[in-house]
């Protein structure tokens, strides 16, 4: 911690912040937060690290739309995502720093690629999930990407977006299943040496930007509109991936 400069401690309470929006207004969101630990923190301590933050992030989640979720696609969704979660847990264990920050990078980048043609497509063009290729492929990408980079946010929002959630179902069944999904993650971030006593002292130093986040949101979700708030998401995290991707 005492290694850290005043502009990564500024870095992280800024991320932190964006944690909480992401969980009571702007689901997705957290992909920048994600980007900017992995920059200023090693790669694979940066995961367990920002892990907990977002715990604290759900529990604000549940508070608000714990009524709202659609709980027979959470269930058809489990095998796939604890697959995904194998899948992402071994590759921690095998990968070092600079693999898990490149994979990180190019994470963000293919989701943010992925989003922007969504974007750009009609909404009657967006595929409808209610097929199994559509229900394995985003359930292990999605635990993957979570166990791996805490990025599962823009895949499960583009699943339910093709499920046609409606908002309320759309955000209580995220809640739910980032609720229950990172607290399976803290063990197994422990169990392979990435929840250190440090990066706990960080977030603990950190949980107030959280509750700051989260309470900002709540205020400002009717207010900010989606698409500006997106546009500077996207581009940040861009660059941020970028910078993972081509950083020594």
């Amino acid at each position: 911690m005492t290694d850290l400069s005043v502009l990564s401690w500024v870095l992280l309470a800024a991320a932190a912040v964006v944690v909480g929006i992401s969980k009571t207004a702007l689901p997705g969101a957290g992909a920048l937060a994600v980007a900017i630990f992995a920059a200023v923190l090693p790669a694979k301590t940066s995961t367990a690290t920002l892990l907990v933050l977002l715990i604290v992030g759900d529990i604000f989640a549940l508070a608000l739309y714990r009524r709202h979720a659609e709980w027979a696609t959470l269930l058809r969704l489990t095998p796939a995502v604890v697959a995904g979660v194998a899948l992402g847990a071994g590759f921690l264990a095998i990968a070092d720093d600079t693999g898990v920050r490149r994979v990180i990078g190019a994470t963000l980048l293919l989701l943010v690629v992925v989003t922007v043609w969504l974007r750009r497509r009609p909404a009657a063009a967006v595929p409808v999930a209610d097929g199994r290729a559509a229900l394995v492929g985003y359930g292990v990408l999605g635990g993957f990407t979570t166990m791996v980079a805490n990025a599962g946010g823009p895949v499960m929002s583009l699943y339910f977006l093709a499920a046609r959630f409606d908002v309320k179902a759309f955000l209580g069944t995220a809640a739910w299943f980032f609720a229950i999904v990172n607290v399976t993650k803290l063990p197994i971030a422990w169990g392979l040496g990435l929840l250190t006593p440090a990066g706990l002292w960080i977030d603990l130093l950190l949980v107030p930007a959280v509750v700051v986040g989260a309470l900002l949101g709540w205020f400002v979700a009717g207010r900010l509109t989606q698409r500006t708030f997106d546009s500077i998401v996207l581009i940040l995290t861009t660059a941020t991936a970028v910078y993972l991707l081509l950083a020594p």
